[in-house]
């Protein structure tokens, strides 16, 4: 009988496992961990000796980080098997891929700083990257870097690439966040009655979250609310206190609150953005056409917007939802080598 599921059959890569201390983390307010292991994938024949790899850097999604993307699947690919294929059937010229931990106790991360999380951003940029060139030949310059990710790791990509622009040359987001109307207001009751009969105490109920079995659907939403406002409204007096952008008795929204929040919206940040965005050597976009997190609506205002100030992008909506899109790495991680191995070709000329 034929072997009914496919086996690995591509030259494999290598993983370099590296361990880093951060000084940026120290005080993080949840004491979430400054030792960190990171991995980097090497591509099958990598050498010192070569001119300089492209390096792409992987953020995850939340409640996801980049161990769980290297994990055995019981199907599909982990991102390991995924290079692998795609480097050895020749869909994507070799690179190195960097895959960070930015996991925190909030269940994940939107890799921005701030102090009622941590210094995420400058973790990545001014120690994560100078850290990992000086010990992997890869080029060490933005027109060698590029970010990608989905949602939270997306809206991450798309983030950096507006308020950092002297950092990353090129990236790609699979359903970044964004229109956040959409995307959080509807979760917003849910916290009320989370949180109502703790009398708002929004660090009780994150205590409590870490402490169950077996938190279900509404104990995520919750925490996933908890975890954006420390994230775009934290409080710098006292980090720890967690400001909710509504009332917990009406469900009201705090007009003040919640314009923080929207100035992290990249629908905002594009506004006045648009120029970092146009120093890109590419910019990918994609999303679900049945988003069941409504990103689809947000992602094509943002596409249109993009259109009407002529920033270069490609864009494409697939068959598919917010769930199970790993599959879309097969087109947008080709896309970042080769635009950044491009714009590497057209310096040197």
């Amino acid at each position: 009988m034929p072997d009914l599921r496919p086996k690995p059959t591509w030259p494999e890569g290598r993983l370099l496992r590296l361990t880093h201390r951060s000084r940026v983390l120290e005080g993080n307010p949840w004491n979430d961990p400054v030792e960190r292991e990171l991995s980097v994938y090497l591509p099958h024949g990598y050498s010192e000796d070569e001119v300089p790899y492209v390096a792409l850097w992987d953020l995850a999604a939340y409640t996801n980080a980049g161990p769980g993307h290297l994990n055995w699947r019981n199907h599909g690919e982990n991102l390991q098997y995924r290079l692998d294929r795609l480097i050895g059937q020749g869909d994507m010229a070799p690179a190195v891929v960097v895959i960070p931990d930015c996991y925190t106790s909030m269940g994940g991360n939107q890799y921005v700083n701030s102090p009622a999380v941590g210094r995420y951003a400058d973790y990545l940029i001014d120690e994560l990257v100078p850290f990992v060139e000086a010990k992997v030949n890869v080029v060490s310059d933005r027109m060698g870097r590029a970010l990608f990710g989905k949602s939270s790791g997306g809206y991450g990509a798309l983030y950096h690439a507006m308020v950092y622009p002297e950092a990353w040359g090129a990236v790609a987001s699979h359903a970044g966040d964004m229109g956040f109307e959409l995307l959080f207001t509807g979760a917003f009751p849910s916290v009320c009655e989370a949180l109502g009969p703790l009398g708002g105490d929004a660090l009780a109920f994150v205590r409590a979250f870490w402490q169950k079995n077996r938190p279900g659907g509404r104990d995520f939403t919750v925490m996933m609310v908890l975890a954006m406002a420390a994230s775009y409204d934290p409080d710098p007096d006292d980090p720890a206190r967690i400001r909710l952008p509504f009332d917990l008795r009406t469900c009201a929204i705090d007009a003040a609150r919640w314009a923080r929040w929207s100035a992290f919206d990249p629908l905002t940040l594009v506004q006045t953005r648009a120029n970092a965005l146009k120093r890109l050597y590419g910019l990918y976009i994609d999303v679900g056409k049945y988003d069941q997190y409504h990103i689809q609506y947000g992602t094509r205002r943002f596409v249109d917007r993009l259109t009407e100030l002529q920033v270069p992008h490609r864009y494409e909506e697939f068959e598919g939802t917010h769930s199970s899109i790993d599959w879309r790495l097969d087109t947008s991680l080709p896309y970042l080598v080769d635009t950044l191995k491009n714009a590497s070709s057209k310096s040197n000329l």
